[in-house]
């Protein structure tokens, strides 16, 4: 029989003792760089009969990959676990070994040594079983290369200072072989480099590019695989059977078709999570799709799928009551803002508070603008190509916007109910269009929005208006708008009581809107008057919301990301 599994309890803990132990060693390895003193302390303890605790060795290299190997460990990577286990038990071995010599057991500093390296890897054996995190296949091989590749680079770049600086003009094989032993050992024998004499920031700077390559080759052996199952033809005619049953409860719904996004079931095939992953985030948008008494199923499966690979979940745009499922699942809530929906029987133009709307919209339509309300499957196949190539020229910049409110398409002909807003002048050129997704059955929901650069900036609001008027000739009656990012913060930061805190928020929101149009956003929707419905970003700890905003952003496309060059990069299936 085997050994008998260790407690769940018993094996958390132990897990936990082995990142905090790396975290401190880590932070001791760092003070004893800037603390010159007790960096000499350290290094005279680890020197011929003494013996420091696993991974105990002053410096920023040796702290650096204790704090990486922290990081990794706290993500639970298996990759990481195997790779201490094996150092850890190759330093104990030979530290437990050597304890036979007197010279060596009479010291109490080795004994205590001893100790921390054994609980530590007792601590590893013991939570062997919290680390299930999986790495992607390919990264023994990506970290080979880099390894290989950076090493020549960095020692071509040291050999050049080397031989830029060096006072004794030795021949240019000593200068690579200091650059290479020094990028491999950080301290050569200077014993077998007579002909090099250089500055002290020559080794510095050397040092530090062996530091940075070391870093990224482990960063590249242990990074998390990318969700590379994409929204398949299965999956896509799976979730528009579910929409056409569902698709009511979310105006955000149909999004979940987006062709970059994965796509994982519940056990019973009548709920699913849409997600996509970016920099270690598993990232989802909406609701989930389906009957509400099989999400649990879906979110369970996503969190599950999360966590096997070491990716920190996050949802964004969940309404209410997905909030409150997620919720049960562990993950916390946080307001992000407001989605404006119009419902079109309640709409109207009449009143003192419309008038400033109604005034622009009766100038544009004086103006001789005229709009159009079609489905796409209704346009001609010509036609709706010219439209998609407009939507194209018209776009701010070259990057397409969007993720959890944007199909990311335009003009497939699997959209066909999609509902197209075209908008021309009085001379009959076009000047701007709408694009909405399905809501269900009776709604719409915004997707695309472009015009002219030159055009009237009201022409936007002029035709959102005439499409609210008219909805009866698509069969709608409830419209979602954009959505208002911190609408709340907007609202009632600005009145009369308004607390110091809400004061100052606003004021830096309103300071940033400035690039980002956070407020004039808002501002653009509250002119209609919607119904606000609150919706909500979900994370699992506090400490992950910079990186859970960063992957948001870059799936929205306001951020990129530096890209490793094309045969280094992992292709999607």
């Amino acid at each position: 029989m085997g050994s008998p599994r260790p407690p769940r309890r018993l094996a958390a803990r132990s897990a936990v003792f082995t990142v905090w132990y790396l975290r401190a060693v880590a932070a001791l390895n760092i003070l004893g760089a800037v603390w010159v003193s007790f960096g000499a302390d350290i290094r005279r303890h680890n020197a011929q009969d003494y013996f420091t605790p696993y991974l105990l060795t002053a410096g920023f290299t040796s702290g650096a990959i204790a704090l990486f190997l922290a990081v990794t460990m706290r993500r639970r990577k298996r990759a990481a676990w195997i790779l201490n286990l094996v150092l850890c038990g190759l330093f104990f071995a030979a530290l437990a070994l050597s304890m036979v010599w007197p010279d060596i057991h009479e010291h109490a500093q080795n004994w205590v040594s001893l100790a921390l390296t054994t609980a530590f890897l007792a601590g590893l054996v013991a939570g062997r079983r919290e680390f299930r995190a999986k790495g992607d296949a390919a990264n023994p091989w990506q970290a080979a290369v880099v390894a290989a590749l950076g090493l020549v680079l960095a020692a071509l770049v040291g050999t050049g200072l080397v031989d830029a600086t060096n006072s004794r003009h030795g021949a240019f094989g000593d200068s690579f072989g200091y650059a290479l032993l020094r990028l491999i050992s950080l301290v050569p024998n200077d014993s077998a480099f007579m002909t090099i004499s250089t500055p002290g920031w020559v080794d510095v700077v050397i040092n530090v590019m062996s530091t940075l390559l070391f870093v990224l080759v482990l960063f590249a052996a242990f990074r998390s695989p990318r969700g590379r199952e994409l929204l398949c033809g299965e999956d896509e005619d799976r979730l528009r059977v579910l929409l056409d049953k569902y698709g009511e409860r979310d105006s955000l719904g149909y999004f979940a078709l987006r062709r970059d996004k994965s796509v994982i079931w519940s056990p019973s095939g009548k709920s699913a999570v849409a997600y996509r992953v970016l920099g270690g985030v598993s990232l989802a948008s909406g609701d989930p799709i389906g009957d509400p008494e099989a999400w649990p199923g879906a979110i369970d499966a996503w969190l599950n799928e999360a966590r096997d690979h070491a990716w920190v979940p996050a949802v964004m745009g969940a309404g209410e009551e997905a909030g409150t499922v997620y919720a049960r699942h562990g993950l916390d809530a946080l307001e992000l803002g407001d989605e404006a929906i119009v419902e079109t029987a309640d709409f109207t133009l009449e009143g003192r508070a419309m008038r400033t709307v109604r005034q622009a919209h009766n100038r544009v339509r004086r103006s001789g603008c005229t709009v159009r309300v079609r489905r796409h499957a209704e346009i001609p196949a010509d036609e709706l190509a010219a439209l998609v190539e407009l939507a194209d020229d018209w776009r701010d910049g070259q990057t397409e916007r969007g993720f959890s409110m944007a199909l990311g398409r335009l003009g497939d002909p699997s959209d066909g109910q999609c509902v197209m807003v075209e908008c021309a002048d009085g001379e009959g050129r076009p000047r701007a269009l709408l694009s909405f997704v399905p809501w269900g059955p009776r709604g719409l929901s915004l997707d695309l929005m472009r015009r002219d650069r030159g055009s009237d900036n009201g022409l936007i609001e002029f035709m959102v208006i005439e499409l609210i008027q008219r909805a009866g000739e698509v069969g709608v009656d409830q419209i979602s708008l954009n959505f208002a990012m911190f609408r709340s913060v907007f609202e009632r930061g600005s009145r009369l009581g308004a607390g110091p805190v809400l004061r100052l928020w606003h004021s830096l929101l309103t300071f940033f809107s400035r690039w980002w149009q956070i407020e004039s956003l808002y501002r653009a929707n509250a002119k209609f008057r919607p119904i606000w419905e609150p919706r909500y970003v979900l994370f699992g700890k506090s400490s992950e919301l910079p990186r859970i905003g960063l992957a948001g952003a870059r799936a929205e496309g306001f951020l990129g990301a530096p890209r490793l060059p094309s045969p280094l990069r992992r292709r999607p299936r």
